[in-house]
């Protein structure tokens, strides 16, 4: 089983639109050994208004890494990512685009607004659980990551 040397929980939210996706990852991280406790938006301004702890996300925890789908209702994941490294109180928590295209220019723009990974989704499930588990395995023991 990975253990978090963090003095506090992993919070990370997935930013998804697709309900399989969303089951899948909520399997994922139901496995022991993955870490972290899993929030879900299904789209864009939702996002948004949960990072910035606005209603009806007030109460929820500030997120320690977020997961991010390029193709959102509302508010696409280039759209909410350039927002998030825009905000001086956002900009330092980790975005992985976690996101079905593999196109070179998505790619591309998303590194050019700081994304800190792009992760071509998986559609095995045993792959997915496998690329969600290594995602969180490198940003939640294998790198350090500012105090909340």
């Amino acid at each position: 089983m990975t253990t978090s040397l963090l003095p506090h929980s992993f919070d990370v939210l997935l930013v998804e639109d697709n309900p399989g996706d969303v089951l899948m990852a909520r399997e994922a991280f139901a496995d022991e050994r993955i870490g972290g406790n899993l929030h879900v938006v299904n789209d864009g301004d939702e996002a948004l208004a949960f990072l910035r702890h606005e209603e009806p996300f007030a109460d929820m925890p500030n997120a320690d890494l977020v997961l991010l789908d390029l193709n959102l209702p509302r508010r696409s994941g280039i759209e909410v990512l350039a927002e998030i490294k825009a905000d001086e109180r956002l900009r330092r928590i980790p975005v992985v685009m976690l996101t079905t295209s593999d196109a070179a220019e998505d790619i591309e723009r998303s590194y050019q607004l700081h994304a800190n990974a792009y992760v071509t989704k998986a559609v095995d499930f045993d792959r997915f659980v496998d690329d969600v588990r290594s995602i969180d395995d490198f940003f939640v023991t294998v790198v350090r990551l500012p105090q909340r």
